[in-house]
């Protein structure tokens, strides 16, 4: 867990911020027939991608790192109620509902079990027939 080991050139690996699509193409864009003068849209490219660094680093600087330890406690909240007891209660019903399912078969088979053979030997014995007119 030391940051020497951090890629620096790829900070997404996982894609899981793909549908953030911030670039001056992505939002801006002049049609045929609608064109400002050149030097205006290169201004305005210059300035968007400024901006936007410039706010995005501010942004980052007053907030990354507390954003940064919330959702690390955050995480590691959940990761202790899984680990010590989510997973745990779930065992402990597991085991009981194996304990019910054993009881459940054995009164299926001792009642349920007789009832339809006596039952399917009863209706054995009935024929049906057709009657024409």
């Amino acid at each position: 867990m030391v940051a020497e080991n951090v890629d620096l050139l790829n900070r997404d690996p996982n894609n899981l911020n793909d549908q953030i699509q911030v670039m001056f193409d992505d939002v801006i864009g002049e049609p045929e027939g609608a064109h400002s003068i050149d030097c205006v849209f290169k201004l305005a490219y210059t300035c968007y991608n400024l901006c936007k660094a410039l706010a995005y680093k501010i942004t980052t600087c007053l907030a990354g790192c507390p954003l940064a330890i919330f959702w690390g406690c955050l995480f590691a909240g959940i990761a202790f109620c899984h680990i010590w007891l989510c997973t745990p209660t779930f065992k402990v019903l597991a085991l009981n509902c194996s304990l019910c399912r054993k009881c459940f078969t054995m009164c299926v088979d001792c009642i349920g079990g007789p009832l339809c053979e006596t039952f399917s030997l009863c209706f054995s014995r009935i024929k049906v027939t057709n009657a024409s007119e």
